[in-house]
């Protein structure tokens, strides 16, 4: 025996994209109804995503039921004069050009969730959906990876043993995963007590959800494999409170959330620009920079440079300076020297007491590119890339994982 559908019932319904039969109210039949209400949901879904609903099994069910609905009313020669007067954003086309080899009977929504793989309980009881799927659960089963067995791990399990000898050694360290932080091809972490490599980026494309993401091929250290978005790894990072991200043994554990011995509560990195008059520095005066890091006040550091050989005896600019947190400073500077090593300025100098001064610290490179070095060591990336002088830019290193 058929239930009695409250207004509630067809609230949560129409939300599903399924339209129950309606009484007959005013001018307009049930059926005329049904088509009005269908229409006016596909021209709500083109105001909020701002494009008409496509096909394509990428497609969140609810578009693609819009897009076959659309499809219909188009080519129904009925429903095009029904709803002409309510078409504002031009939705039904060119009308008397649409052709198609389908049936020209309007479907039920029953049929046109039938034909997209949803089953609806029989009509007696339309309040009773089977395989109809929330918002959240499609949402939650886009996100989860079945994790399968990996074949090559063969080519994975040296790099897991070595990465687990290197942290025993005091080379790698594992650092607290960041909120929702990046996540790279060769990246390490730990997660549910397992280490984790970031095998293979895919191409980036926009989610049914309009946000940017990726399809990881991930390996995880027990032989298994899977192919997460970026967005659930990450949540997945930040759901596991004991999460860990595994360092790059040349970066060390620059920026960490346990204090050693010699680091640094808050620190900054400088780049300066001398105001030498030093024929050298003075052409090149914009492209040479010295790169350092302190503890302390940027502007007390440099008070005295025209009375210190480590800056060319010369006055400074501070040209840029970054705020960094639990800093290990003489690792920080000693990466960030040898990344630009390639661009060391060569230069001799004479003290005020007449002796030789080579300074070291000073680096014939665009401050452009000191800044991207930056935001790439923020955000740990930054094993991956290295100084082309030659162009005077930071490029992608040529090799496929950097722990191997």
């Amino acid at each position: 025996m058929a239930k009695n559908i409250t207004d509630e019932d067809l609230e949560l319904l129409g939300e599903l994209g399924v339209e129950a039969e309606a009484q007959q109210t005013g001018g307009s039949s049930a059926r005329e109804q049904r088509i009005i209400a269908g229409f006016e949901e596909i021209e709500r879904f083109v105001q909020e995503q701002g494009r008409h609903p496509e096909h394509g099994e990428n497609r969140d069910i609810f578009e693609r039921l819009y897009a076959v609905r659309l499809d219909r009313i188009r080519e129904s020669a009925e429903c095009r004069e029904l709803l002409k007067d309510l078409d504002s954003q031009g939705l039904l086309g060119a009308g008397d050009e649409v052709h198609s080899g389908r049936v020209k009977e309007e479907p039920t929504d029953e049929e046109l969730l039938a034909s997209l793989g949803v089953k609806v309980a029989p009509a007696e009881d339309l309040t009773q959906l089977v395989h109809v799927r929330s918002r959240e659960e499609i949402k939650a089963a886009e996100e989860i990876a079945q994790r399968n067995p990996c074949e090559d791990f063969g080519e994975f399990q040296p790099i897991f043993e070595k990465v687990q000898r290197e942290l025993e050694a005091g080379q790698r360290h594992t650092l607290k995963y960041q909120d929702n932080a990046e996540v790279k091809n060769g990246d390490l972490f730990i997660l549910d007590g397992q280490k984790v490599i970031v095998a293979d980026l895919g191409d980036p494309f926009v989610s049914d959800y309009g946000r940017p993401d990726r399809r990881l091929r991930v390996v995880y250290d027990n032989g298994t494999e899977s192919d997460l978005l970026v967005r659930s790894l990450q949540r997945a990072l930040n759901k596991d409170k004991a999460s860990r991200r595994i360092t790059d043994p040349d970066l060390g554990p620059l920026f960490s959330d346990e204090e050693q011995e010699d680091d640094l509560p808050t620190g900054f990195v400088y780049v300066l620009r001398s105001k030498s008059e030093q024929p050298f520095v003075a052409k090149n005066r914009s492209v040479i920079h010295k790169i350092g890091v302190t503890g302390g006040d940027v502007k007390a550091r440099v008070a005295n440079a025209k009375k210190d050989p480590t800056y060319l005896l010369a006055d400074v600019e501070i040209v840029a300076s970054f705020k960094l947190s639990n800093i290990n400073r003489k690792r920080l500077e000693a990466l960030l020297h040898k990344f630009f090593g390639s661009a060391r300025l060569d230069l001799e100098l004479k003290d005020r007491f007449g002796g030789q001064v080579e300074p070291r610290e000073w680096f014939l490179v665009p401050l452009k590119a000191i800044e991207e070095a930056i935001e790439k060591l923020k955000a740990g990336s930054i094993s991956e890339y290295q100084y082309d002088k030659a162009t005077a830019q930071i490029v992608k290193r040529d090799k496929r994982f950097r722990s191997a």
